[in-house]
């Protein structure tokens, strides 16, 4: 693996050049907001943040996008594609787990039998550039919890840690490798790989949330129909905060839109805790109240996931803790479950 080491104040010139040959992804100030957007010309990215609101993964799988398009003609329907190819692009300051979300996504959208080019495109011609939590933000992290870390390469390409003076950046796989030339000639030295080392056991240690993510799965599977479903969901508004801001939910719906002749097919977010969700066409919901729905939410994270996958659908980024209305918290819920 590469390793080098670049000065701080080199980084903003480094996305700037970057920026000349590739569509940018980085964290910018909106307001009181901090969002992933695309970097506008001459704009720079707000890279001392704790993490952004929204989670980066609506690069790869969109809030809204067209799937496909439709004509009606007078010889039938004629169909084509619904997007352009996607662009190369670089995400740049993705906080470690987010960048492994996109690993728990891949599980999902580019497994061997089941593939989703919608999203496969976007990812394979997108480069994960990753800023380390020297110092993890929030009271609300629990990374070290669901099998990451706040200094993780998991899902990045480059990962960049703060040493003090200077950032090493460690180029993790081919694909960031082809960012070398922006980076400088400056090989990492021993010094700075301890340092580094030193930096990634101080940040483990300022995690303080914790929970038994991976102990739960046979609690959850024996308690099923427990009681204890009914204790957690009474004050949840079904907003949908939670999943609209989680990296790792998934949920999407499909619909046509049609005017005179033309249509579209169309794949938007949606979310398990809405009533609507899984409404059948027969009128009957299998998840009538959110008991049922809030049940589904943590079983898919800690248990069908696990199942799946052999991966918890969770990275401990703390935003549904953090921006839930009503201080639903599932670092609590996960905890409470262990001790049935």
């Amino acid at each position: 693996m590469e390793k080098r080491l670049i000065k701080k104040d080199a980084l903003t010139g480094i996305i700037g050049k970057i920026a000349q040959e590739a569509v940018v992804f980085a964290p910018v100030k909106v307001e009181d907001n901090v969002l992933f957007k695309a970097l506008e010309k001459g704009e720079e990215p707000f890279l001392t943040y704790a993490n952004s609101k929204n989670a980066p993964k609506n690069h790869f799988f969109p809030r809204s996008e067209v799937m496909l398009r439709y004509t009606r003609t007078a010889k039938g329907v004629e169909f084509a594609g619904g997007q352009k190819e996607a662009e190369a692009t670089v995400l740049f300051g993705v906080r470690p787990c987010d960048a492994r979300s996109f690993v728990l996504l891949d599980l999902l959208f580019d497994q061997e039998k089941y593939k989703d080019p919608y999203y496969i495109d976007k990812r394979q011609k997108a480069t994960i550039v990753a800023l380390a939590c020297v110092h993890p933000p929030y009271a609300t992290c629990f990374c070290t919890s669901v099998d990451g870390h706040p200094l993780s390469a998991d899902g990045a390409d480059v990962l960049l840690t703060d040493l003090g003076e200077e950032f090493l950046a460690e180029f993790v796989t081919p694909k960031g490798e082809k960012l070398l030339k922006y980076f400088g000639d400056v090989k990492a030295d021993a010094a700075a790989e301890a340092k580094k080392e030193a930096v990634a056991e101080q940040a483990a240690k300022e995690i303080k949330s914790h929970i038994p993510a991976r102990e739960v799965k046979p609690i959850m599977d024996a308690n099923f129909d427990s009681p204890f479903w009914n204790t957690i969901h009474q004050k949840c508004i079904a907003c949908g905060t939670c999943t609209y801001l989680c990296p790792t939910c998934h949920c999407f719906d499909i619909t046509d839109e049609m005017k005179r002749d033309d249509g579209r097919r169309l794949r938007n977010w949606d979310s398990c805790m809405y009533p609507m969700f899984t409404k059948e066409t027969s009128g009957h919901n299998p998840r009538p109240t959110q008991r049922e729905r809030w049940r589904q939410r943590a079983m898919h994270k800690f248990s069908y996931y696990p199942e799946n996958f052999n991966a918890i659908a969770c990275v401990g980024c703390g935003r549904c803790v953090m921006y839930c209305p009503v201080n639903l918290d599932i670092r609590k819920i996960v905890t409470d479950i262990s001790k049935l």
